[in-house]
């Protein structure tokens, strides 16, 4: 495909004019208000404009002996024009043999999509992490492009397996399934739970509930904390009956300080028929939703659809082994949350065991 050149700007573009006046008041000592005041733009543009288009060299010096940069409207239009020029090359594309720092930000990208991070959570850690090099920036929507827009690609197709979804074209939104309840008489509902849990302002309030296999004959049992979003993998061998449920989350509360256990809302399943012993057993109060109102337990209702990336729907759950689902409680642990600000729930959690008795929470959303 040919270059096209863009040989005069649309009208949300400065023009050359507007950028001769520019650079004259900015030599006269106009400020960028007054500057866009009289050209009928906004100050962000102005502002922008000169930050992106002045020199650092030559400068001149004004009466108080201050060093200005110098801007040049013949410069920042050619400048203009170049980056108007379409097609561009992603910066994610198979980089030319010395494109160094191309090299690094691919592999870099795909380093995080093996380990199952969203575009959007590498796009924001690579800023983090490189917060002084905008070569090793890139947006989550060059990212999805890179991987399903042919003319745009530049990363491996089968890495979109690593995607939530593992989808091979994009969609805009997925169905979730309905879940069924199962009605229990000797439990307390959410509506008696502590407000504190509500608000994630106190660390230590949990979620939980099983992941089923092929048939709901397997499952695997997940805990999150819903203020740090820190996940809990029950191996479930034995099967889902109540022994084998309570037995596990036991062992799993044993791993953690007794301050980060507050509460337990789950659903009204029959595998916490013996609920009342984990709850004596770890002082843990235990809470059950409404029926058919899952969005109760939103956080682990995300972490559940998170998990199906490593345990698919339809499969069988008990050939996973302890071992491994520990490592996937680890690799989910040390991915970036959006609503922890990008953080990771195992560095949210680290900050809280440093800091047992915190007086305001980690997040208040998701």
């Amino acid at each position: 495909m040919p270059m096209v050149e863009l040989s005069e700007p649309r009208g949300r573009y400065l023009l050359l004019a507007e950028r001769e006046d520019i650079m004259v008041w900015f030599e006269q000592g106009v400020g960028v208000r007054e500057i866009a005041r009289r050209l009928g733009r906004a100050a962000s543009t102005v502002s922008r404009e000169l930050d992106r288009n002045s020199a650092t060299r030559p400068v001149r010096r004004d009466g108080a002996g201050s060093v200005k940069p110098r801007y040049r409207a013949s410069l920042a239009q050619a400048n203009a024009d170049r980056r108007a020029r379409r097609p561009k090359q992603s910066k994610l594309a198979q980089p030319v043999s010395g494109a160094r720092s191309c090299r690094r930000l691919r592999w870099r990208v795909m380093a995080g999509l093996r380990l199952r991070w969203s575009p959007q959570q590498i796009a924001v850690r690579l800023k983090l992490d490189f917060p002084d090099d905008p070569e090793m920036w890139v947006s989550h929507e060059t990212i999805y492009q890179a991987l399903y827009v042919q003319s745009r690609g530049g990363l491996r197709r089968e890495l979109t397996q690593a995607l939530r979804t593992g989808r091979a074209i994009r969609k805009p939104r997925r169905c979730a399934g309905e879940r069924r309840s199962r009605g229990r008489t000797d439990m307390a509902m959410i509506s008696e739970r502590p407000a504190e849990a509500d608000d994630r302002a106190v660390p230590g309030h949990w979620e939980g509930d099983l992941i089923m296999g092929q048939g709901n004959r397997t499952a695997i049992g997940t805990l999150v904390e819903r203020s740090t979003r820190y996940v809990m993998l029950l191996h479930l061998p034995g099967g889902t009956d109540a022994v084998t449920v309570r037995d596990a989350m036991l062992d799993a509360i044993a791993t953690l300080p007794e301050h980060l256990w507050r509460s337990l809302t789950w659903d009204q399943g029959k595998e916490m028929a013996r609920h009342r012993e984990i709850s004596t057993a770890a002082d843990l109060p235990i809470y059950f939703c409404d029926p058919h109102s899952p969005w109760q337990r939103g956080t682990n209702e995300n972490t559940n659809g998170l998990l199906r990336q490593y345990f698919p729907k339809g499969t069988d759950l008990s050939v996973h082994t302890r071992q491994h689902l520990d490592a996937v409680a680890i690799q989910l642990n040390g991915r970036p949350r959006k609503t922890l600000n990008y953080q990771t729930p195992a560095e949210t959690l680290n900050q809280l065991l440093s800091n047992p008795y915190p007086t305001t929470g980690v997040a208040t959303t998701g």
